[in-house]
């Protein structure tokens, strides 16, 4: 095992990744921006180390500044979290290079996976079924518009290297196809470096569902059941549950069998999602893989007893697996809501600026995975999640009600939050019956 990390991260991933390190006897380095000197990350590391300006271009992104922040402390290996340099096959060739160890996947795994095109090929050579659409990369308008007839509309433009929302389009006819294709494409280019895009049959309201993954250098990869992560707002989501409350067990198990598969095809190895869509028929299709650990990992913990961020450090270690594809139990229900410092009263408007008072939910059934406190300034510099919030119970309904109870008791002040608008979701009747899709969230905002 290793005998001390650093994590290419902030926030509450990076205190995340410090929690899992003491619990394992690793000491930790955190690396911080000149603006993160008094984050909590930095507080509760062994060792910190200032990286560069706030700009996550001179800090965070800064490759030869971390690696040189790992090499003057002596850490075996780099933990990268989520976002940021977590999936830059790049970056983790360098690691390597080093001889630091990259707490995640293999750089071939990353390269690959992170190409959509490449990554539905693949999926479709392992058996998942995919949806209809282009077979690479679309260059010219001409094209699309070829494409766009034979699968028929509406369609919707991915960027090939993309997530989050960016480089994304949805299409009803031939003239907005020809304004949409270029904008994606431009969008695509200031986003990832990269303007390729493709083109899908747009699925219409569909439920988008997770598989978690685990695998070993041993060649053994089990999953850890789903997540539903269908509460978004502009492809962004914001609320997650496990188990889904639309799937049911044969569904489940055919479903993670072939994640599974379609992972084990390639050789991979540490933490990984496997993410479907899911259509009003209950027909299923693979969307993409993340080849990282998700900001949803809790509910699954929650779920299955299994610390995911450990496991990820054992892999990397070069141990086995601890269990096997039938040894993981699934119990209860959870809930996540991600909490923003953001005003949903005004489209979601980012909120920095210093919280003045401070009160964390509690009791049996509530974790929070936060960094923030009393005092602490929110920076406009990084992403405006600042929290979230989980919820467990025997039942989905139990869940809920704890969840309902512990948003009520989560006071930030003077930072407007999404907790309201969580409030408002969970109340839902159709969130309640578990029926909703992801033009949910969407159509709440319109209601208002």
């Amino acid at each position: 095992m290793f005998s001390k990390i650093l994590i290419a991260n902030r926030g509450e991933v990076a205190i995340r990744i410090i929690r899992a390190c003491k619990e394992l006897g690793i000491k930790t380095v955190a690396v911080f921006s000149e603006i993160d000197s008094e984050s909590l990350h930095v507080r509760l590391a062994d060792e910190a180390v200032c990286i560069g300006k706030a700009p996550a271009s001179d800090s965070y992104l800064n490759i030869p500044s971390i690696i040189s922040a790992a090499e003057i402390t002596d850490v075996e290996a780099i933990h990268p979290g989520y976002g940021f340099l977590a999936e830059d096959a790049h970056f983790a060739e360098i690691c390597e290079s080093c001889q630091i160890k990259f707490i995640g996947p293999t750089p071939e795994n990353i390269r690959l996976m992170g190409d959509k095109m490449a990554a539905k090929q693949t999926a479709k050579k392992a058996g998942l079924p995919t949806i209809p659409g282009s077979l690479n990369v679309v260059n010219a308008k001409e094209e699309a518009l070829k494409v766009a007839k034979k699968i028929k509309y509406p369609v919707i433009i991915k960027a090939a290297m993309g997530g989050g929302g960016k480089g994304m389009r949805i299409c009803h006819n031939d003239v907005r196809l020809v304004g949409a294709f270029l904008t994606a494409q431009r969008e695509a280019e200031a986003a990832f470096g990269n303007p390729s895009v493709y083109i899908e049959k747009y699925v219409d309201n569909p439920r988008h569902i997770e598989f978690q993954l685990l695998g070993d250098s041993h060649g053994h990869v089990i999953h850890l059941g789903e997540r539903d992560c269908t509460v978004q707002r502009r492809h962004q989501k914001l609320i997650e549950e496990s188990p889904s409350p639309i799937l049911n067990r044969k569904m489940r198990k055919k479903m993670g069998e072939l994640a599974v598969k379609c992972a084990k095809s390639i050789g991979y190895v540490n933490a990984g999602t496997i993410e479907f869509l899911l259509d009003k028929n209950n027909n299923f299709y693979f969307m993409e893989m993340n080849t990282r650990i998700q900001v949803e990992h809790p509910v699954t913990e929650m779920l299955t007893g299994i610390d995911i961020v450990k496991e990820q450090i054992r892999i990397a270690g070069g141990e086995k697996l601890g269990k096997k594809q039938d040894d993981v139990e699934f119990r209860g229900s959870s809930i996540e809501c991600r909490v923003y410092a953001e005003d949903p009263e005004h489209d979601f408007r980012p909120c920095p600026g210093k919280i003045t008072a401070l009160n964390l939910p509690g009791g049996l059934g509530v974790r929070v995975d936060t960094h923030i406190y009393p005092g602490y300034e929110i920076s406009p510099y990084y992403d405006s999640m600042i929290a979230k919030l989980i919820s467990y119970a025997d039942t989905r309904r139990l869940a809920i009600s704890v969840m309902q109870r512990a948003l009520e008791e989560f006071i930030i002040e003077p930072i407007k939050t999404t907790v309201p608008f969580h409030s408002k979701v969970l109340a839902d009747p159709s969130f309640l019956r578990g029926k909703y899709s992801t033009a949910f969230a969407d159509k709440m905002l319109e209601k208002k």
